[in-house]
Order: structure tokens, then C-alpha cells, then sequence
């Protein structure tokens, strides 16, 4: 798949398939994540693997928009090091950015997915950390839930040239 066609054609899916997703695509998941740009290159990021059901269950009934983890057959916690020395103040773009490559790399990889997001709701940041025993230094960030795709959707374009504003306001 081409990168255009990628990002014009992904959308968010949020009804799988019972089959699960073998390990070397999730892999390739997260090698699309890590290789996400980061501030000063420091990687903030640390990512979980839950395929569980019992966990992916848990998750659905503490997330308030995560009930499609009820029938994923896998999910990918993003989560932030609020540790590292220098760029601190920018995981969030730093977490974001490795978000987005996983979610197009599903894609592309034949799978639906969807971003769920936890962070900045600070009852949903407690909840998914005392669940998978996330140490306080690591916030947790975002979800993506995936699996191979029960639904349709076709691509839409959003562009909306109302929204660009050249050389200031």
C-alpha cells in the first residue's frame, strides 16, 4: 500500500473477527511505532501488548469508549516515560506520533484498528495503571485496539481548504 493511500483510506474500526493476530504482525506494529520521529530522538515511549481476554474485558468496562476491546482480539497501550532528561514536555507529541504510525501500519498490514485514548482523563490513566502495574513514572497514553476487520468502511477525504490560513490569521 502506498503511503497516500494509506493515510486517505484508513479508518477507525471497531468491529473484529474472532481470529487472533499472529505475533509477527504485531511486531511490525510496533516497529512502526518505535520508528515514530521523537523529540531530541529520545523515545519516551513503552508499549504493551494485551491480548488477554480477561484484561481486554477489564479495560472495556473501566474505558468508557473502549467497548469495542470486548471483541479485539488484541490492543497496544502506548505510554509515555515521563523520565527522560531533556524534551519531557513533548511525549505527547512524541506518543502521538508513534499512535498514528501504528494505526497506518495496521492498516496496511490488513487490519482494522482504532485509537482509544486514555490520556489526559485522569480517572482512565489510574485505572489502566493500577490494572497492568504501570509504574508512576509511565503515563499511559492511548489504546489501539485491533484485529482483523468485521466492518466496511470506505476512506474519506477531509480536507477543507476553509482551514488553512497563509502567513498568519
Amino acid at each position: 500500500m502506498e503511503t497516500m493511500d494509506a493515510i486517505f483510506t484508513r479508518r477507525s474500526i471497531r468491529k473484529y473477527l474472532p481470529k487472533p493476530v499472529d505475533r509477527d504482525v504485531i511486531e511490525n506494529i510496533l516497529k512502526a511505532g518505535m520508528n515514530a520521529p521523537s523529540a531530541g530522538d529520545e523515545q519516551p515511549w513503552h508499549f504493551v501488548l494485551i491480548d488477554r481476554r480477561d484484561l481486554l474485558e477489564k479495560i472495556s468496562e473501566i474505558h468508557p469508549y473502549a467497548k469495542m476491546l470486548k471483541a479485539a482480539p488484541a490492543a497496544i497501550l502506548v505510554c509515555g516515560d515521563l523520565d527522560v532528561p531533556k524534551f519531557k514536555d513533548f511525549w505527547i507529541q512524541d506518543c502521538s506520533a508513534a499512535s498514528e504510525n501504528m494505526l497506518l501500519a495496521a492498516h496496511d498490514l490488513g487490519l482494522g484498528a482504532v485509537w482509544i485514548g486514555v490520556y489526559p482523563a485522569e480517572n482512565m490513566v489510574r485505572e489502566v495503571r493500577n490494572l497492568l502495574n504501570i509504574p508512576e513514572h509511565v503515563a499511559p497514553f492511548s489504546i489501539i485496539a485491533m484485529g482483523y476487520s468485521a466492518e466496511e468502511k470506505s476512506g474519506k477525504l477531509r480536507y477543507d481548504a476553509s482551514r488553512i490560513h497563509n502567513n498568519s490569521w
